[in-house]
């Protein structure tokens, strides 16, 4: 597959935006793998959080044609580029200025087939995290899980009965941890489908689903 077309996107948005990147695209490679396997043929409603320059949900929609492809961010550049790509690539998205979902309320509680999240993960300190800019994107603050861990415990009564929640993590992350974490208290299995090295990064996609996969 493809990747979806970013080039109505010029050099001054990525001051705005995240521009896509080697955790944007193990992303894409491990959501392309899930889908041969048949794991996301069943999925009519996908939500991703953070979603940028709009590639990932772009990447989406053009895997899942009947899919409808919800995707929300903190910075009103990124939900605008969102919007652009979709339309660039013959996607339908719909983007939401949001701190996460909580533009939906509970009207997405048990519904999400495809959650997908590609948060910042890089540590930084804690006063960087929070704003609605650019560094939106990246900084993680303390081992980088100030915004995830903040996420995480969304995660359960978003996903419908058979979803999957896909969320990119590095070494410093603790992904080992984040596994165990959601089995413990929420009951969700999580496997890692696809790792890479990216320069000093040890990026992981990790699923995490409701039955054992």
């Amino acid at each position: 597959m493809k990747t979806p077309s970013l080039s109505h996107l010029r050099p001054s948005d990525y001051m705005n935006v995240y521009e896509p990147s080697e955790d944007t695209f193990l992303l894409l490679d491990a959501l392309e793998a899930e889908a041969d396997a048949g794991l996301l043929k069943d999925a009519t409603v996908c939500l991703e959080v953070g979603s940028g320059s709009g590639c990932v949900s772009a990447f989406v929609g053009m895997l899942l044609k009947t899919c409808v492809l919800l995707a929300t961010d903190i910075n009103p550049h990124a939900t605008s580029a969102s919007l652009q790509t979709g339309i660039k690539n013959n996607v339908h998205i719909d983007p939401v200025l949001s701190h996460f979902a909580s533009a939906f309320g509970s009207r997405l509680a048990g519904n999400v087939d495809l959650l997908i999240f590609n948060p910042p993960y890089v540590v930084t300190p804690s006063d960087e995290v929070g704003s609605n800019g650019i560094e939106a994107a990246w900084a993680g603050g303390v081992d980088g899980m100030e915004v995830t861990s903040k996420f995480l415990p969304l995660v359960n009564d978003l996903l419908s009965a058979n979803g999957l929640f896909y969320l990119v993590t590095v070494r410093e992350n603790k992904p080992l941890e984040i596994m165990r974490e959601m089995r413990d208290t929420y009951g969700l299995f999580a496997k890692v489908v696809l790792t890479r090295r990216a320069g000093i990064e040890g990026l992981a996609i990790v699923r995490f689903s409701r039955t054992e996969i």
